[in-house]
């Protein structure tokens, strides 16, 4: 694309004002749906849009879900609603939209690659039309936040959301962990409207609130073997180091340490991971920006942005996204207790699953191009280890910045949806996607190649496909990835 950023970040903009403008001529007979997505970056996106309807006073509902696909459109098809929104998806599925939703008027708030197809009757606004890397720059959530911002430019307080989504979404992998692009811009918003600062540190999970060895238990990015989930070998490992955990009557937090003390814990960290063979970028990751949000109350795990992103996470793969969306608006009576011990499952059925997988000889396999993470459990009993397909994602999010990966080949993870249809979830380091690789573009050809549908990011994607096409799909996308590669 030829025109300059500004020119480009204008276009964009101008997008937005557009779809604001849509909804302000919006005849209110019937309420506004609003459709997200079920990870962080789509509650985000929810608890956005769904405050800036709230305040422009329109009846409106949400439903959340973790992919579209034909039945779901066919149920939005049969509900009366002549407005819908649709927030972290809906630009990968025109096709789908255009079959079932001809005679609804659409706005899209996306930040996935987009198919080509247009749609009479939609408002689309996407970063990616405007050549900005939806997977780096921008998240749906602060997509959601541009057009808030347009209904209403006193929705600058919803800033701080934009940024749990992004950082959600992993848009923070960089060397300072930081956010970078539009998302920057939209940080620098939180930052002036007093609800977000910025600091860097020990990026430990719970830094504010757990204690020590809790918080580098509950550390999965990056994910550390032998610490991350065991809360007893954190204590040992803390201990050898000669840190002391207490302070008085209570547990230490991160930011109860010296500028010492924080040295010697990532010393020791770095010589575990460099042992691991974990790559170097990945260990980087040890220390970099912190988001604190400050209106949030002290020694709550809300106040650090990235443990509110991984709440919503939590909420959404553990079949309470309504829980998560109602914090995400604002709730903070008992939610917020609820929303606590969802992560506390969560985060146990991830450390179960990543050790299942790491540990069982068979579930990961390797072609000349990708590594194959098969999470279905056909051996055990009741299967009993099978990842969900609402978590398959978040596990190979994990072991592609942690597991035992030498080269750079994506992940291709699989779970079962029902006994005809299988979930594939894909990552890529970011030194493929410099190479070339587009997960979204190869997702999105092979599974319309095998009557499946799929797309996303370059550097993280999805499908689903059926059972009987699932060994063409991975041949389709090992030869497309070799084509690539070479």
């Amino acid at each position: 694309m030829s025109a300059n950023k500004d020119e480009r970040l204008q276009g964009l903009l101008l997008d937005a004002q557009i779809a604001a403008k849509v909804l302000k001529e919006y005849k209110k007979e019937t309420p506004i749906r609003v459709v997200s997505h079920l990870d962080a970056d789509g509650l985000s996106s929810a608890g956005i849009v769904g405050q800036a309807l709230l305040r422009f006073g329109v009846p409106f509902k949400i439903r959340i879900e973790k992919s579209l696909d034909e039945k779901i459109v066919k149920e939005l098809s049969s509900e009366k609603s002549s407005l819908t929104i649709f927030a972290d998806m809906g630009s990968a599925y025109h096709n789908l939209l255009n079959q079932f939703l001809n005679e609804t008027h659409l706005i899209i708030l996306d930040h996935h690659q987009p198919q080509d197809s247009d749609l009479s009757e939609s408002t689309q606004v996407n970063p990616i039309t405007w050549g900005f890397d939806g997977g780096s720059e921008i998240s749906a959530a602060g997509v959601s936040y541009l057009f808030a911002k347009a209904l209403d430019k006193d929705n600058i307080d919803l800033s701080y959301l934009a940024v749990i989504g992004a950082l959600g979404d992993a848009q923070d992998k960089n060397s300072k962990r930081e956010l970078i692009g539009l998302n920057e811009i939209i940080m620098v918003d939180a930052i002036n409207a007093n609800y977000l600062k910025v600091d860097r540190d020990l990026t430990f999970f719970g830094r504010e609130t757990r204690p020590i060895h809790k918080a580098l238990a509950s550390t999965t990015d990056p994910y550390i073997p032998g610490l991350s989930g065991e809360e007893s070998n954190c204590y040992s490992f803390l201990k050898s180091l000669k840190i002391d955990l207490e302070k008085g009557s209570r547990w230490k937090t991160l930011v109860d340490l010296t500028i010492e003390e924080k040295q010697r814990i990532l010393t020791e960290l770095v010589k575990l991971l460099t042992s691991k063979n974990t790559p170097s970028t990945i260990i980087s990751s040890l220390i970099g920006n912190v988001y604190t949000l400050i209106r949030e109350r002290d020694n709550t795990p809300l106040r650090d942005a990235r443990e509110f992103a991984t709440i919503l996470n939590a909420c959404g793969r553990m079949n309470k996204s309504g829980l998560g969306v109602a914090v995400a608006m604002g709730n903070r009576e008992q939610q917020y207790i609820e929303t606590i011990e969802t992560y506390g499952n969560y985060r146990k059925t991830l450390a179960k699953h990543i050790e299942w997988v790491l540990e069982t000889e068979g579930v990961i396999s390797e072609k000349q191009s990708i590594y194959i993470i098969d999470g279905r459990d056909e051996i055990s009993v009741n299967r009993v280890n099978e990842i969900s397909d609402r978590v398959i994602g978040a596990v190979s999010s994990i072991l592609i910045t942690s597991g035992p990966f030498p080269t750079i080949k994506p992940i291709i993870a699989l779970s079962r949806i029902n006994d005809d249809l299988i979930k594939v979830s894909s990552r890529a380091s970011r030194e493929a996607v410099n190479k070339g690789v587009n997960l979204g573009q190869i997702l999105y050809e092979a599974s319309e190649a095998c009557q499946g549908i799929g797309g996303g990011h370059d550097i993280a994607a999805g499908a689903t496909v059926p059972k009987e096409e699932l060994d063409r799909f991975l041949k389709l996308v090992n030869d497309q990835i070799i084509k690539v590669l070479a």
